[in-house]
């Protein structure tokens, strides 16, 4: 019985300004979006690609909202429909959180219009839904949002009597 090899996945910040860097995040892009969604300017804000071996298969990015203060916005992600189902959306939501804290950014905001599969990640990535003071984006669009400041637990370690 021959055994199924599950695929090993990378993931790489990248810089968005180098011109190979924004010809592969171009080609994904068209390649994931289909025509569907304008190519963003990659010199703006943090890049990610997630490699299976050597090869490209998806990328992710996040910039400076507009719209909240110390927030960043996770702006596009895609995934070639072949590595659908390893999570790959889900480990570019984390490395762009860390990237997001590191900037110094308090919290995290996206949106979504008719994406049920997006939506779920961000669910199970642990952000919720929100309506915003200044909608941005189309009436059925989903706004989502993610604090990035971890709250004290009320649960004490330490015994209460003395």
């Amino acid at each position: 019985m021959s055994e199924v090899m599950t695929p090993t996945y990378r993931i790489r910040e990248v810089d968005g300004r180098d011109d190979e860097i924004v010809d592969i995040l171009t080609e994904l892009h068209r390649m994931t979006f289909l025509g569907g969604a304008s190519v963003p300017p990659f010199d703006r804000g943090h890049w990610w690609l997630a490699y299976c071996e050597a090869t490209p298969v998806a990328f992710a990015g996040v910039v400076p909202s507009t719209h909240v203060r110390e927030a960043g916005y996770f702006c596009r992600v895609g995934v070639l429909q072949r590595h659908w189902g390893h999570r790959l959306q889900l480990r570019l939501m984390r490395a762009i959180e860390m990237r997001a804290r590191r900037n110094g950014w308090t919290c995290m905001v996206s949106d979504t219009t008719g994406n049920v599969v997006s939506a779920n990640n961000f669910i199970r990535a642990g952000y919720r839904l929100y309506w915003p003071l200044y909608p941005w984006a189309f009436p059925d669009t989903l706004y989502w949002r993610k604090s990035l400041i971890s709250v004290p637990s009320s649960h004490s370690t330490h015994s209460k009597r003395r």
